[in-house]
């Protein structure tokens, strides 16, 4: 199993304060660093400073880190035109050296695209649009050099682009779709994703949502995909540390315990185990407190060495 770290900085976070996250995340052996992608903080509280962009966030994060692998959880596809898409995560592929995958989604937080100009389409469009940006976004980087790609949809046209830049990895970056579902989600996935990502679910929830995919994996004749789920973390070694951290980010203790990877380490360690049986492959601990490094040192070494 391995463990990603997953943070959400328009509920209040900093550059300075991702950059140390990811850095301590490098450092101490986490697989990867994942970001959220929003422009507003969801739910009451002080904004802060304002959230941050996530692929302004990942350039920087890119050239300050060197081995821990970079993403989204997940870009709405109503943020960015595909193309322009297409080329940001190319170069911050090629800025880290090959280390950036794409979580990408339909968008679903309408206050935010009202706050910010950004157009909100009824939900089936969203989907319609979420689709045709994913046949863009993997036909640009796949298109062989030298080769142009065109594409005519309901929602976007491409003629005869360059199909450029060429991200590092190849023949792409992975692409993370999350979500559960019961229709659209699954032929998509089955279709586009290399990884498919429950968030915040029950097990049971988690295993149903699995056994959708696999399905549309087999309908389509594909034979694996990576499975992972992101749970809420909050680790401590007694009752009071328990405590207050979940206080430190307006949580109940209780109902993360109940819901989420919340406990010691050995109920956290249980707990993963759980989902490990249901054929997840990785796990995206949501750390809301960005300032608490303390955590990850406690999660990475009581925690991840178990799992």
């Amino acid at each position: 199993m391995k463990l990603r770290i997953f943070t959400e900085p328009q509920q209040g976070g900093t550059y300075d304060e991702l950059l140390a996250v990811a850095q301590t995340a490098e450092r101490l052996g986490f697989d990867a660093f994942f970001r959220s992608d929003h422009y507003m903080r969801i739910g009451p509280g002080d904004p802060g400073p304002g959230s941050t962009d996530a692929w302004v966030t990942l350039a920087g994060l890119a050239r300050e880190t060197s081995t821990i692998r970079l993403g989204t959880l997940v870009t709405p596809a109503t943020f960015r035109l595909p193309g322009v898409l297409a080329i940001s995560v190319a170069q911050v592929d090629q800025m880290s050296g090959g280390r950036v995958e794409l979580g990408l989604g339909t968008g679903w937080f309408d206050d935010e695209h009202i706050a910010y100009g950004i157009p909100f389409p009824p939900v089936s469009e969203r989907f319609s649009r979420f689709e045709e940006q994913l046949e863009i976004i993997t036909g640009l980087w796949t298109t062989p050099p030298g080769k142009t790609f065109s594409f005519e949809g309901a929602h976007y046209r491409l003629a005869d682009s360059p199909a450029l830049p060429k991200p590092a990895q190849s023949p792409r970056p992975p692409i993370v779709i999350g979500g559960f579902g019961a229709r659209r989600t699954p032929r998509l996935a089955a279709r586009f994703a290399d990884e498919y990502n429950v968030p915040f679910r029950t097990v049971e929830d988690t295993a149903a949502a699995f056994d959708r995919i696999r399905e549309a994996c087999e309908e389509q004749g594909r034979s694996s995909i990576v499975f992972s789920a992101a749970q809420t973390v909050c680790v401590g070694t007694d009752d009071a540390e328990l405590a207050r951290r979940a206080e430190a980010v307006g949580q109940d203790l209780a109902t993360l315990r109940a819901g989420g990877l919340a406990g010691t380490p050995a109920e956290v360690v249980e707990k993963i185990g759980k989902f490990a049986e249901l054929g997840a492959e990785r796990i995206y601990l949501q750390v809301m407190d960005l300032n608490d490094l303390d955590h990850l040192e406690l999660i990475a070494a009581e925690v991840k060495p178990h799992v």
